[in-house]
């Protein structure tokens, strides 16, 4: 079987070499130039735990190949997934250009039957967009080929991607024939033989569940940080509030882990394209609003505690960073909190010295050399005024206290994701500010 998947960002990378891995002949495209030759180096743009591996094994394997060009990939494939970049437009929604222009080439170019399958997060109507620009560049070639259109959103975490793409929860599947039912079948046959389930539906309805899958998840990060910062207020504690209502099931115990607020490529534009879908349906999901607004406001909690703390005077000040990137295990930075935290620090005339594991190249994409890079976590602290723990890596879960402390100026911690036991580290000399706790006066 052989497919072809267009744009080699995230979603297309993961992806192809997960459809590779099961044998399968797979064809990215992308056309960056840059990236396709880089690529085919053996250079992947992206930081994902075991993809590196997963790409170059099947490269030389034979299985996996780049290039430029779609109409080389679809000459010969069954099936051509869509996995461009949907960016946000100003008015928060997506943006369907790359998609449109790929279904265009689409048109321009297959010369036989192809199943083309919506990967890319889109709106509700997107695929019959899709359906719409191939039929008028057939017809614009005078020429009376079939096609079906699928839609097939990806759920992958980022930094657990791999994993997901290969013992999923669920595969979805929207679709409008039995052709499309039978090839998506035997495409996915290799993930679904351990008892992972395929959901075949409409496809507006397999576009909606992307969307309202995203939203819930960020419905309870938001929904628990609210919670959190009420809890300071009235001196309860929000780990203990996290336990107690994570042991009921019909809640559970994921996502609702209090912080400084979601970032990365998917929750935040997700959530603003589906309050604009709405719109454009005179509709208000007034739920997701406030979602979006906490999450906003939520991105300057732990510069405000600082910001309090030193009685709105940080000039001069020298803040130690650690954790740039928007979760662990990615160095992915878009919506990142920390570059939230960062503007807002340099704005009041502090410095900043920074350390992530893998996402200081990409950091400096957004903030150039306004702040300090490290090449170690405790390099970063040296003569800084307190430590701002922002992104929860595991290295950081259980650092050298006594060095932590012997490199700060002053022995101060505000922690945005609440890995420290409030209660140790205060014996261990420091003061300590937390999420949804108030520190201050706790017992």
């Amino acid at each position: 079987m052989k497919i072809a998947i267009v744009g080699s960002g995230y979603v297309g990378l993961v992806t192809g070499a997960c459809f590779a891995e099961v044998g399968i002949h797979v064809t990215c495209v992308d056309n960056d130039t840059t990236k396709i030759s880089n690529l085919k180096k053996g250079i992947i743009p992206i930081y994902e735990p075991g993809l590196d591996d997963i790409i170059n094994r099947n490269v030389n394997k034979g299985r996996l190949q780049f290039t430029t060009s779609i109409q080389e990939a679809i000459s010969d494939c069954e099936v051509l997934f869509l996995a461009v970049g949907t960016p946000s437009d100003k008015d928060g929604s997506a943006d369907l250009k790359y998609v449109l222009q790929v279904a265009r080439d689409c048109g321009k170019y297959m010369t036989d039957y192809v199943l083309i399958v919506t990967k890319s997060t889109v709106p509700v109507g997107t695929a019959q967009k899709i359906k719409r620009a191939i039929q008028a560049e057939l017809s614009a070639r005078s020429l009376d080929l079939t096609f079906d259109i699928a839609s097939n959103p990806e759920f992958l975490k980022e930094g657990a991607a791999i994993d997901d793409f290969m013992k999923p929860d669920r595969i979805i599947v929207g679709l409008e024939s039995p052709k499309a039912e039978e090839i998506m079948k035997r495409l996915y046959k290799p993930f679904t033989l351990n008892g992972h389930p395929i959901i075949f539906m409409d496809i507006t309805s397999a576009e909606m569940t992307k969307y309202a899958a995203n939203a819930m998840l960020a419905t309870k990060i938001s929904f628990m940080n609210d919670i959190a910062n009420f809890c300071e207020i009235v001196g309860a504690d929000i780990n203990m509030v996290r336990k107690g209502i994570g042991s009921d099931s019909r809640i559970g115990n994921k996502f609702i882990y209090p912080g400084i607020g979601y970032g990365g490529s998917c929750f935040p534009k997700d959530v603003k394209a589906l309050i604009k879908s709405a719109k454009e349906n005179k509709y208000d999901l007034r739920l997701l609003q406030a979602v979006e607004a906490v999450n906003e406001d939520q991105k300057s909690v732990l510069f405000n505690k600082l910001f309090d703390y030193f009685n709105h005077d940080i000039k001069g000040k020298t803040i130690a960073i650690w954790g740039l990137s928007f979760k662990p295990h990615t160095s992915d930075m878009r919506e990142a909190p920390s570059l939230v935290i960062i503007q807002k620090l340099l704005a009041q005339g502090a410095s900043v010295k920074a350390y992530d594991p893998v996402a200081m190249d990409e950091a400096k994409f957004y903030l150039g050399e306004t702040i300090t890079y490290s090449d170690d976590p405790y390099e970063a602290l040296i003569g800084a005024d307190c430590l701002l723990l922002v992104t929860e890596w595991p290295e950081f879960k259980v650092p050298n206290f006594e060095l932590v402390k012997s490199r700060l100026s002053t022995p101060l911690i505000f922690d945005g994701r609440n890995i420290y036991d409030s209660h140790e580290i205060k014996l261990k000399g420091f003061e300590y500010f937390c999420i949804g706790i108030d520190t201050l006066n706790q017992n």
